[in-house]
Order: structure tokens, then sequence, then C-alpha cells
């Protein structure tokens, strides 16, 4: 299990595809074969930011996520991670 750091750097897992709805999106593992549904249109957003931000906070901070939805939006990146739709990003992007 990945431990979920919002200060390391993230991407969208290789076998992963995220597919735009009305509600959110339907994110698929194509090595797991799981499906997930994302209900927010900012989370979306927000792992689509991963890959070229510094951090998942960096990507939280591009996307205009408030201070106030912060939390939501952490909990529902480490439940990603958990279920290995996110992966750590070992190369560094420049600032």
């Amino acid at each position: 299990m990945t431990s979920f750091d919002p200060q390391g750097a993230w991407r969208r897992n290789p076998s992963v595809v995220i597919r735009p709805e009305p509600f959110g999106a339907l994110v698929y593992d194509f090595g797991s074969r799981r499906l997930s549904f994302l209900k927010d249109l900012a989370l979306v957003r927000v792992v689509e930011a991963l890959d070229g931000s510094v951090s998942a906070d960096a990507a939280l901070d591009t996307v205009g996520v408030t201070e106030a939805d912060r939390p939501h939006h952490l909990a529902a990146l480490a439940a990603l991670a958990r279920s290995g739709m996110i992966s750590p990003r070992q190369e560094a992007i420049a600032s």
C-alpha cells in the first residue's frame, strides 16, 4: 500500500485512463481492471495536473482548490493512492 504524502510528486498511474463525464469522470485501471468514479470536476483537474506539478499540494494550488476544500481533495487523493490509481513520481519537475 502506498502512503500518500501531499508534499511528494505524484502522477496518474500509466495503466489508468480518465474519461470525462458530466458528473466528473470514470477512472479505469487496465492493470487491475478496477473502475472508479470521480464525482468532482475539480478533483478530475487535480489528478490531471499531478504529472506537471512538483507536488500534490502544487497541483491543488494550480487548480485553485480553496483551503476549505483541501481536506476533501487530499482525502480523495489518498484513496486514489491506496487503490493504485495514482502513484509516486520519481523524476523531478522544475518549478
